[in-house]
């Protein structure tokens, strides 16, 4: 899997970058396990906009993605196909359990067609095995992160991310994040080994403005750009540093956009977290 860089053979091609999907192994999604998928244009159930600057994009289609993997313990899965995810910036495995059934995984790095792969206490430590962190080796990387246990993955799924597992101490095992984060997580929640597949995301340069709209994000006027009755750090001539251009950043109801405590203080998260992402090493 790589970046290839067109020609700039146009104004929009000369930054242009695309994945050559070389990983890839077939353009056809496993239809039984595609569900429809409607866009919310960034509103919530009255109607109102929550997420602003969302709309439009390309139709895409839901993959159902299997992220618990605990009702299948013990029985071994061999890859199908490795396919391209609309949904997410990792790529997807389809595999096929011992007993016939089909499910979708997020594929690790590495991972190939007819490779082997299973969910259980004693499997061994190979890429894209699901074990409970508590027999898991301190050291390896792991990704697909439960939170409670049975509950199905919930950290570490984007691509080319994982998680070191520092070591265990009583019923909590010591997670380092990708973030720097260091947190306690249940022993026995359940993670797989190795990194997310497609680590060169972070080289893709999307280019032009239009490729932006195929995934659903729409245009971001500037605060310093807009009049002051529009946005707080609005008006003035020219990028003006009274006029509202060069204050402090804030949202356009006014609250400050960094140096905020936006965090809870008494959040019930914090005893678990044993160094913030923001402190420095």
């Amino acid at each position: 899997m790589g970046i290839r860089t067109l020609k700039p053979m146009t104004p929009g091609t000369r930054h242009y970058s695309v994945y050559d999907f070389a990983e890839i192994t077939t353009d056809k999604p496993y239809k039984p396990l595609l569900a429809p998928k409607k866009k919310t244009g960034g509103r919530n159930n009255t109607g109102r906009i929550t997420s602003r600057h969302r709309g439009g994009g390309h139709k895409q289609m839901y993959r159902i993605i299997d992220f618990k993997r605990n009702d299948k313990i013990d029985i071994p899965a061999t890859v199908k196909t490795i396919e391209y995810d609309p949904n997410r910036t990792a790529r997807i495995a389809l595999v096929e359990y011992a007993d016939g059934e089909k499910r979708y995984i997020l594929a690790p790095n590495g991972l190939k067609v007819n490779d082997t792969i299973i969910t259980s206490p004693n499997a061994e430590y190979k890429d894209g095995n699901a074990l409970p962190l508590n027999k898991i080796p301190a050291g390896l990387s792991i990704h697909n992160i439960e939170l409670k246990p049975g509950k199905g993955g919930q950290l570490v799924r984007s691509a080319g991310t994982s998680a070191q597992l520092l070591g265990i101490d009583g019923k909590y095992a010591t997670v380092k994040m990708p973030s720097g984060e260091i947190r306690m997580i249940l022993s026995v929640c359940y993670a797989t080994l190795g990194t997310v597949s497609n680590p060169t995301h972070e080289n893709l340069v999307l280019g032009k403005a239009g490729r932006s709209r195929w995934l659903g994000i729409r245009p971001q006027t500037r605060g310093m750009a807009m009049n002051p009755i529009d946005h707080p750090m609005g008006g003035g001539e020219g990028k003006s540093k009274s006029g509202g251009g060069r204050k402090h950043p804030k949202s356009p109801w006014g609250k400050y956009a960094k140096g905020l405590n936006t965090r809870k203080k008494r959040n019930l998260n914090d005893k678990y977290i044993i160094r913030s992402r923001k402190r420095k090493k």
